[in-house]
């Protein structure tokens, strides 16, 4: 699962924030949806961030968007899609096959969840995670417009699978994160979604929060 992860203002995650900044649509949804782009520190749902999108064209480039779809009949965003069913949900399966994109970050937490006696769970000590070799990760997300106030705006969900032999101790999840070289592959309509989820990298590194 995937609910907070990490911007550190790096060289390597700069080139994104600068870009996001600098659309048009980034000062519409501030003024609009009364919420800052975020470009550092801990993102949470709701918030507003730097992702990858195709332009026009089909290129990468950089849109704000904000954490969580707003689903009729739910109080809070919904913040994950599961990779495995995503293609086989109403709410998923416009942005499994059209519209995809990536989440730039470095590093996402996750809490440990720990049984009780009653059968429940708990969370634990939190961790901070990242992918092995790289100082970005690149989750992996759908996305899709929604409006408020005459405003329509690109709203993003991180897509989830099961968890590494590693973090299987942490939680039954966790966030699809591709290598840098899939980028482009991922974000176009006409390569296919799942034979891409499989280069999904699980070599991680973790660390406890103190």
């Amino acid at each position: 699962m995937c609910t907070r992860y990490y911007m550190e203002m790096s060289p390597e995650l700069r080139p994104f924030v600068e870009k996001a900044k600098r659309t048009t649509l980034a000062g519409r949804m501030i003024d609009k949806l009364e919420k800052p782009l975020k470009t550092e520190g801990e993102i949470r749902p709701t918030d507003m961030a730097p992702v990858i999108a195709p332009d026009q064209n089909g290129n990468p480039a950089v849109f704000p968007m904000v954490w969580g779809y707003r689903i009729p009949g739910l109080n809070h965003p919904v913040v994950n899609a599961r990779a495995e069913s995503a293609s086989k949900k109403d709410v998923w399966k416009d942005g499994w096959n059209r519209h995809r994109c990536i989440v730039p970050a470095s590093w996402y937490y996750e809490w440990e969840h720990i049984p009780t006696d009653d059968g429940k769970m708990k969370a634990g000590a939190k961790y901070l995670i990242q992918t092995k070799g790289s100082p970005l990760i690149f989750l992996a997300a759908l996305y899709r417009i929604e409006e408020f106030q005459n405003l329509k705006y690109p709203v993003f969900s991180v897509l989830t699978q099961q968890p590494s032999e590693e973090l299987k101790r942490l939680h039954d999840r966790m966030p699809v994160m591709l290598p840098e070289n899939k980028i482009k592959d991922w974000i176009r309509p006409d390569h296919n979604a799942e034979d891409l989820v499989r280069y999904a990298l699980t070599d991680v590194f973790i660390e406890k929060v103190t």
